[in-house]
């Protein structure tokens, strides 16, 4: 999916939901409300953004070990071996994405458990199914960072739902 097959509605989501995204019992209807449509529109044009990959999660981001613990953590993986241990890293409930880095350590991701000892055991898992050594990099300081930024559309808009 390219930009010029973005929808109005999909253009709308992806500038106005980056942050202050509802909490509510149904913030997919309170969505819909403010932006003028149906809910079921908001929800399929949430869909076909994932199946597009342009979206890849919708969901909160809770402040690092605010709910939980969690630690940001390296592998250095042969290059012959990084889908792999990326697909496995990622098949983890307990890590929600990964990527890759042009250097020693070239896959990182951060691990999410409700307390310390769970995200050891992730760790100690990800090390026994790999037989790579994963660094463990907790957080001393944490930053506040907004990762939502004004998107300037360059193509125009379709009119498919």
């Amino acid at each position: 999916m390219t930009e010029k097959d973005l929808t109005e509605l999909e253009r709308a989501l992806i500038g106005e939901y980056q942050r202050d995204f509802p909490v509510s019992e149904r913030p997919y209807l309170e969505m819909a409300e403010r932006l003028g449509v149906a809910e079921v529109d908001v929800i399929a044009a949430i869909g076909r953004l994932q199946a597009g990959g342009v979206v890849s999660r919708v969901g909160p981001v809770f402040r690092p070990n605010g709910v939980g613990c969690s630690t940001l953590a390296a592998m250095a993986v042969p290059a012959d071996r990084l889908d792999e241990v990326a697909d496995l890293v990622s098949g983890l409930d307990a890590v929600n994405h990964n990527y890759e880095r042009t250097h020693r350590l070239n896959l990182w991701f951060v691990v999410h458990a409700a307390d310390e000892d769970g995200v050891i055991r992730v760790i100690r898992e990800i090390e026994e199914q790999t037989g790579i050594a994963v660094l463990d990099l907790p957080m001393v300081e944490d930053y506040h960072l907004d990762l939502g930024f004004e998107v300037q559309w360059t193509s125009p808009t379709t009119t498919a739902a």
